[in-house]
């Protein structure tokens, strides 16, 4: 069989050789993001007219066809690929589609996997059928949802450091003591360790320094231990309590999930679904929670069931238009903390000048979890690990977790020493369950857990942040 994908004149590929299967909106992200990034990507779904359509935008290979069938995936060069991605809406077809890559092209492989009764097996399927990842969006979805609400005015809630510590996003409210003084005057004035290390200005963004004014409105990103994000939170005036109850308007995948750990936590659960059949699922999976059969949409039954009461209120409906008019309506007629599934990962831009709270993608999930992966897997060789990125500002900028290894270049060296290039922040060291947010003095040693944000594009590696 031809090698399809592209060769430098050594030999070598420029880039990962990636085949995705499934060009949905998740694959679509991927081949966006993938070949922005420098990988060679071939792409396979039945869809001729999306295949063409994704090949005119981008430099990728379009093959029609079913993504799990030998002749498929050798038109694509799976013996020359490195990973291969099935991220079709059919969870069987997924594993099918990575166990025959894996068996033909001894390649890496990723599988999205959303059906709940695979959930509690996933380690089991990853381990026999050899996968590098399964990706389960509504569950991650849900545990992204059940940190927010433990902090019920954050935007944003993303862990690092195996939950030692957290970037949390939230916004100036006007009044606040934050409204303009500098950052070096707030730390002054709080006792937390804590680092500021990213503001949102209306369509701007950009990591402050200690002169950096801050203004009511700013949507800003906040990194410290967990243990001291609640104490930064008390000294600037806002309320940590989490919620103690929660309305939930959808009875799908990602509200079962979410039903179930916020029942683990001692949180009520009341949700709302149309279907009937669905209704008595729910029922006989969440014994604890209050299943309610009607229109989430109807103004009387969400008066009914207590919306002006409730401490958070959640729109995990299938319809994105229907999740915005939920939440819209909750933020007019309650004080509850609002979260917003939306499925569309385009309109962000519109969809944040609405004001609708805290957001969550379950398709950017999915593309950021496998981002992560393919970054770590392009520099295996690096002295320092990828453990996870976060898009920050419309991914205009990102939080990188890496692990550091021996690296006479980067460590033992005094930060203050290394020529770090402008627009990138270390935001805090985490070395023997220990979190440091670091000056001058400090240096990385082999074995921390390191956390930057930056907004340069392409950052793979640490050296990328050296001058």
């Amino acid at each position: 069989m031809k090698n399809i994908f592209k060769t430098e004149k050594n030999g070598k590929s420029a880039g990962l050789n990636i085949i995705i299967v499934g060009c949905g909106k998740v694959g679509q992200t991927l081949v966006e993001r993938l070949s922005a990034e420098g990988h060679n990507i071939a792409i396979v779904d039945k869809n001729a007219q999306k295949l063409k359509e994704l090949s005119d935008q981008y430099d990728v290979l379009g093959i029609v066809g079913n993504g799990a069938s030998y002749s498929v995936l050798m038109e694509a060069d799976v013996a020359h690929a490195d990973l291969i991605i099935a991220v079709t809406e059919m969870d069987e077809l997924n594993l099918l589609c990575c166990t025959v890559g894996k068996r033909v092209g001894e390649c890496s492989a990723i599988a999205r996997v959303r059906t709940p009764d695979y959930s509690t097996e996933v380690g089991y399927l990853k381990d026999k059928l050899g996968l590098a990842m399964i990706i389960n969006p509504d569950l991650e979805s849900a545990i992204e949802a059940s940190r927010i609400l433990c902090l019920p005015n954050a935007l944003e809630v993303n862990s690092f450091a195996h939950g030692q510590a957290e970037m949390i996003k939230f916004q100036i409210p006007r009044g606040n003591i934050m409204d303009g003084i500098s950052v070096a005057e707030l730390g002054k004035m709080t006792k937390s360790r804590y680092l500021i290390c990213g503001v949102e200005r209306e369509e701007e963004f950009f990591i402050p320094n200690g002169n950096s004014v801050l203004m009511a409105g700013d949507r800003i990103y906040v990194t410290a231990a967990r243990s001291a994000i609640r104490n930064f939170f008390k000294e600037i005036g806002i309320r940590t309590n989490h919620v103690k109850n929660s309305l939930i308007i959808g009875g799908g995948r990602s509200a079962y999930y979410l039903g179930k750990i916020l029942l683990d936590m001692g949180i009520e659960v009341k949700i709302i679904e149309i279907n009937k059949e669905r209704c008595e699922q729910l029922s006989t999976l969440l014994p604890k929670a209050t299943i309610i059969n009607g229109d989430g949409t109807d103004e009387a039954l969400l008066v009914e069931e207590g919306i002006e009461y409730v401490d958070s209120f959640i729109a995990l409906t299938g319809i994105d238009e229907e999740n915005i008019l939920l939440t819209l309506h909750a933020k007019k007629h309650s004080k509850a903390k609002v979260i917003t599934k939306i499925n569309r990962i385009t309109f962000k831009e519109a969809i944040s000048d609405l004001n609708l709270g805290s957001v969550i993608y379950p398709r950017y999930i999915t593309a950021q979890y496998i981002m992560t992966y393919v970054r770590a897997k392009s520099n295996s060789a690096d002295s320092a690990a990828i453990e996870a990125i976060y898009p920050m500002f419309g991914a205009r900028a990102e939080a990188m977790e890496f692990i550091i290894r021996e690296d006479p270049q980067l460590t033992g060296i005094p930060l203050k020493d290394l020529q770090i290039k402008d627009n990138v922040l270390i935001a805090f060291i985490s070395r023997k369950g220990k979190i440091i947010i670091p000056g001058g003095e400090d240096m990385l040693l082999p074995g921390d857990s390191v956390v930057l944000v930056t907004s340069q594009k392409g950052v793979n590696s640490l050296h990328d942040i050296l001058q």
